[in-house]
């Protein structure tokens, strides 16, 4: 809304801006599209990968390396998308790449967001030293690079599954802290929350039965604009080679493996890349549409 106020008072409507600014609004006006994305680049291909896969991506063909993909003139629909400097299938590695993505993604934002929401509710509720003592380690922990934070890792554990969704659940636990701890703060002064101390609640039972309930909302929209940043962060991670380690297929490692062969066979790095692009901006759509809708002041403002 202010941003379209913004334009209209400078005559920027009808610029490249303003219309890009249309453009977006228009797309993120429309779920169905981002969610079909999402289920066709993401969802659909990490469950039913064993399935829809038509090679196995661990097992390459020399012979059949550099293979273009099937609109090229030396393409063939053997390999639909092309194969990499080993010869292995690269739309079969990109099915099984998105099963790690959503796996890692996952996992890292249930345990960031149990470790960072429960936090948050004591840091909320009892306020004081504990308040002080949470908001301290949160101030500590977001100081830490979290490229600093994978090395460091990596060089004592080596690299893993385990250790990159441990690296990318301490990157994000802070996140929810702050932001449970400002619903929470919001909401521990209510009348509803003095009726439950009244009638004898405890604290376990009010900040469960009552306060969790009021930031779920705010904890979904989170979550879902997360996993976007979840995506890129295991990407980076893989990509530098602290994250996923090889032969597992995951998006970053292909578009690692492929940036030395961009001028001979740019879909190598190119088409993952293009899967996480996609991703992410579906993700990030959805999270901003979802939270328009959850969220009762922007519904009134909408309004």
């Amino acid at each position: 809304m202010a941003i379209d106020t913004e334009l209209r008072q400078e005559g920027l409507v009808d610029s490249p801006f303003g219309k890009l600014h249309k453009l977006y609004k228009g797309l993120r006006s429309l779920p169905w599209i981002w969610v079909s994305i999402l289920l066709v680049v993401l969802v659909i291909p990490a469950v039913f990968a064993p399935f829809i896969a038509p090679h196995d991506p661990y097992e390459g063909d020399i012979l059949e390396r550099l293979a273009p993909p099937v609109w090229d003139e030396e393409g063939s629909w053997d390999h639909i998308l092309g194969t990499d400097r080993l010869g292995r299938d690269l739309l079969s590695r990109l099915i099984y790449g998105s099963r790690i993505a959503l796996f890692v993604s996952m996992t890292a934002l249930l345990v960031s967001a149990t470790v960072g929401t429960t936090l948050g509710l004591l840091s909320g509720w009892y306020g004081g030293w504990v308040d002080h003592l949470i908001q301290r380690v949160v101030d500590i922990k977001s100081s830490i690079p979290v490229i600093l934070l994978a090395l460091i890792f990596v060089s004592i554990f080596g690299p893993s599954i385990f250790i990159a969704i441990s690296i990318i659940a301490i990157f994000l636990w802070n996140r929810y802290t702050r932001l449970i701890r400002a619903e929470t703060l919001a909401l521990r002064n209510m009348d509803f929350i003095a009726r439950a101390r009244v009638s004898g609640a405890s604290t376990t039972r009010i900040l469960i039965k009552h306060i969790l309930p009021n930031v779920a909302n705010t904890l979904i929209v989170l979550a879902t604009l997360e996993v976007g940043t979840v995506i890129i962060l295991e990407s980076t991670l893989s990509f530098l080679g602290v994250g996923i380690p090889r032969p597992i297929p995951s998006w970053g490692v292909m578009v690692s493996d492929g940036r030395n062969y961009l001028a001979v066979a740019w879909w190598i790095a190119i088409i993952p890349g293009l899967g996480i692009f996609l991703t992410v901006l579906s993700l990030n759509l959805f999270g901003d549409w979802l939270r328009d809708h959850l969220d009762p002041k922007l519904r009134q403002i909408r309004r």
